[in-house]
């Protein structure tokens, strides 16, 4: 019953703001994704909000002071590569055993419905989008992925599908207990095709690519409706591209957002909850009307 009181004061508290969400994705042409950690919540994914946050999720690191910029690290790879793994590898699996929440099913039920379709633009290396029914082709994953490896020596080979990496983690050390992934091509030390701290050794083909066919599908439209969902500012990756829609495509921004949900302009709608939360605030706003 606290649930259902708390759902129903969300509901009374941000009508006007789904009614407007729902009005914006209606008058749309085209629908543009953009999602930080935030969306993943909802899907029980920790989100790593500063030193404590990110501790909470790990408290192996906790103990040792490692802070997720240290371990988020190429230097990492080179110094301690199975706590590097370790902490990867868990991730890796954890991606692959959640289930992407019911959010990303409203999310592309709406976007079957625009003119022009959707693209998504994510900081998130997880592949839940992916994992929900998005085309991949529509998807630009800034930030890279954590489905896919390269090389740490940099001899050439390109980037390549993580799916046979199957990591043993010994959990209570943070530490990858079976064989650590090598290159295909010269049995160097794998690391992950992300984006990480400090980071000059990042493959960036297939961003690239993704980025490519986004900015394509960008051209195409006159009136766009950013739908952004958990991006926070302090790696504002996200939220930089979510405003430059709005400024140079003139489209509409739905931050959705229960900390950092300021909009730019008084037509834009500012949701002050979770992803999930503010996602059927305005599936409801649809079936009223």
């Amino acid at each position: 019953r606290k649930a259902c009181n708390l759902w129903h004061d969300l509901l009374m508290e941000n009508t006007n703001a789904f009614t407007h969400a729902a009005e914006l994705i209606e008058q749309s042409d085209g629908i543009i994704i953009a999602a930080g950690a935030g969306i993943g919540v909802d899907s029980g994914l920790p989100d790593f909000r500063g030193d404590q946050g990110f501790w909470q999720a790990y408290p192996v690191l906790a103990r040792a002071q490692i802070r997720f910029q240290e371990i988020a690290s190429p230097r990492s790879f080179q110094s301690h590569p199975r706590l590097a793994w370790g902490f990867y590898g868990h991730r890796l699996a954890l991606y692959r055993k959640t289930v992407p929440h019911a959010g990303f099913g409203l999310l592309r039920k709406w976007a079957s419905f625009a003119p022009l379709g959707y693209t998504v633009f994510t900081s998130n290396v997880d592949g839940q989008f992916q994992k929900a029914g998005f085309a991949p082709d529509a998807v630009h994953e800034c930030h890279g992925s954590l489905h896919h490896f390269q090389c740490t020596a940099n001899c050439g080979y390109g980037l390549w599908p993580a799916d046979d990496f199957l990591p043993e983690i010994d959990e209570q050390q943070c530490l990858l207990a079976s064989d650590l992934p090598c290159c295909p091509q010269c049995g160097a030390l794998a690391r992950p095709n992300v984006l990480m701290f400090g980071d000059w050794d990042w493959t960036e083909t297939r961003q690239h690519a993704q980025q490519k066919l986004q900015q394509a599908w960008l051209a195409k439209v006159s009136r766009p409706v950013v739908i952004e969902l958990g991006a926070g500012e302090v790696i504002p990756s996200v939220r930089h591209f979510s405003q430059q829609i709005v400024s140079n495509y003139g489209g509409r921004l739905i931050r959705i957002n229960p900390r950092d949900y300021s909009v730019p302009t008084p037509f834009d709608v500012s949701l002050p909850i979770g992803a999930l939360a503010g996602l059927m605030g305005i599936e409801q706003a649809f079936t009223a009307n």
